[in-house]
């Protein structure tokens, strides 16, 4: 009896834990399987001077990547014939890839190709070894045919179980069947005084119980080509992944180089080819015919401006009254010494010469009575001193300027200079340089340098020679200007180097079609869209120049 009470036991401890591997409260574990496994597709690489190549098999079909060596550039235009294994076959362009018809690639094997490649003036021959591996055969949890018979007759009779009984999985409910079952074998074989053989059929439905409840089934794999960040720090990067993220590279050339020097600089006008409006008397502001120019738009030298109305304070308004009394009496004197002059003229007892020295000063009078009643009524003209564009408007009608106000600046867009500050005894050259917003360098040359004043700075004037770089006065630049010294390295563009998590500069150098390596590299200045590297790169290494920070971003 005591067998049989272990049998039942274990027949019910084996339905209980099917039950809970099933599922638990408020979720089912069966409901969100394991994410499969992520794979490759199978690919061909090959290379050479002139190309690179990748093909990616899909199914019957190969899909062709056919790149530039030294630069990444996709090759557009090319011909492409491919020796199969079912004889020559010609790819077929579709935007910047090349697609290949192979339903050989259907069926696992190892697969040499020979690709001919005509571009342009460019013919090259590459061979590759395509590896199509077998399917991965995915084995399903041993079943019980004892257990799931039993199961299918225990699903029969038992009808008012609560829903989670009816909803468990049947392999799991066999394990429960297969501890009842040893329970009553044990307690059969009690009464034919065989012991042992109860014991060892109980034991052996539990392990046969926990060895299916345990069982998984292997996931499926995915075959999906992702870009990412291997362990070791470098990074996967298919071919189609490389086409969006614009990837460029160059083959690393040691050279000679002149050694740089930074310095801070801003942008300023040609003062030769730029002016000031102000005003020299104060007074009101008044549009001229036409109105006032507005910013940016272009004026000739001599062009009216702006009117300024002349504004007398009380005082001076009081001064003027007073010049005005004077002069009408001084002028009523003389016109009565003329009168009198011209009388005695008459019978030679005062000469002409006298008359006419009186008519002068009489005359003289007059005039400047009329100059103090109209100096109160003209308004000043301001003219343009040169010719240019608006920079800087200050007029508004009826606005009250105070002398030598500046009204507007008028600068030359394309004649401007750059003020920089050197802080070093080196002295620079004449060739000089600085990067644009795009990255582009704008070349410099040298006007002048002064004494280093009380900063300890030598100001140094540079022209830009190419005004259309989208430079503005006023923008802060960084001028690089070349020096006496040389030095040995790798120019590289400036956005092939970033920086690393841990401070470092770095570049990526393409160690295969589709792999790319950090590096730590050591850089020095060499003009506004360059830099040398001196350590970190060996020549040949080809360097990717643009789209080396997207990779920097990929996990």
């Amino acid at each position: 009896m005591t067998f049989f009470r272990l049998g039942f036991f274990v027949g019910l401890f084996g339905i209980t834990s099917a039950f809970a591997a099933t599922a638990h409260e408020g979720h089912k574990h069966g409901d969100e399987p394991p994410p499969p496994t992520v794979q490759t597709a199978p690919r061909a690489t090959a290379a050479s001077p002139l190309f690179e190549l990748v093909a990616v098999a899909n199914g019957t079909g190969l899909t062709v990547y056919l790149d530039r060596f030294d630069t990444n550039a996709p090759v557009i235009g090319a011909i492409l014939d491919v020796e199969t294994p079912a004889g020559p076959v010609s790819a077929v362009q579709d935007g910047d890839i090349y697609l290949l018809e192979a339903p050989w690639a259907a069926n696992p094997g190892t697969y040499e190709l020979l690709f001919t490649v005509a571009a342009e003036t460019d013919m090259d021959f590459l061979t590759a070894t395509l590896i199509i591996p077998e399917p991965l055969v995915v084995a399903p949890a041993a079943e019980q045919p004892l257990a799931m018979a039993i199961t299918g007759r225990l699903r029969a009779a038992i009808t008012t179980v609560p829903d989670r009984l009816r909803r468990a999985d049947p392999a799991l409910i066999g394990i429960g069947t297969l501890g009842l079952l040893g329970g009553a074998l044990v307690m059969a074989l009690m009464r034919r005084r065989i012991m042992a053989a109860g014991v060892l059929v109980t034991v052996l439905a539990l392990v046969l119980g926990s060895s299916v409840a345990f069982a998984e089934t292997a996931p499926a794999p995915v075959i999906r080509d992702v870009a990412q960040r291997l362990p070791d720090g470098r990074v996967f990067a298919p071919k189609a992944a490389q086409r969006i993220l614009a990837i460029l590279t160059m083959a690393a050339v040691e050279a000679e180089h002149r050694r740089s020097v930074e310095m801070a600089g801003r942008v300023v006008p040609d003062p030769n080819a730029s002016g000031f409006v102000q005003t020299a008397i104060g007074g009101r502001l008044l549009p001229p015919p036409g109105g006032f120019p507005s910013l940016g738009q272009v004026v000739k030298a001599g062009d009216v401006m702006a009117l300024v109305e002349p504004s007398l304070a009380a005082a001076d308004q009081s001064s003027i009254r007073q010049s005005k009394a004077e002069l009408d009496q001084d002028i009523a004197l003389e016109e009565r010494e003329v009168a009198r002059f011209r009388t005695l003229a008459a019978t030679g007892t005062v000469s002409q010469t006298q008359l006419e020295g009186a008519e002068l000063t009489l005359e003289g009078l007059r005039q400047r009575r009329a100059a103090l009643d109209f100096m109160s009524m003209e308004p000043e003209a301001l003219v343009a001193p040169v010719a240019g564009v608006v920079s800087k408007a200050n007029a508004a009608p009826g606005l009250i300027a105070e002398t030598n106000t500046e009204v507007f600046h008028i600068i030359d867009p394309a004649q401007l200079w750059v003020e920089a500050l050197s802080f070093g005894g080196e002295p620079v050259l004449d060739k000089a340089s600085i990067a644009n917003a795009a990255g582009a360098a704008i070349p410099l040359s040298l006007i002048g340098a002064g004494f280093a004043e009380d900063g300890q700075a030598q100001p140094i004037n540079f022209r830009i020679d190419d005004a259309t770089g989208g430079l503005r006065v006023g923008d802060r630049v960084t001028v690089f200007s070349e020096t006496a010294g040389v030095t040995t390295g790798i120019a590289v563009p400036r956005d092939a180097v970033i920086r690393g998590a841990n401070g470092e500069d770095i570049v990526f150098v393409h160690v295969a079609p589709e792999l790319f390596e950090p590096r730590a590299v050591r850089i020095e200045p060499l003009d506004g869209g360059r830099v040398i590297i001196v350590a970190g790169v060996a020549p040949g290494d080809r360097v990717v120049t643009q789209g080396a920070e997207l990779l920097n971003q990929l996990r």
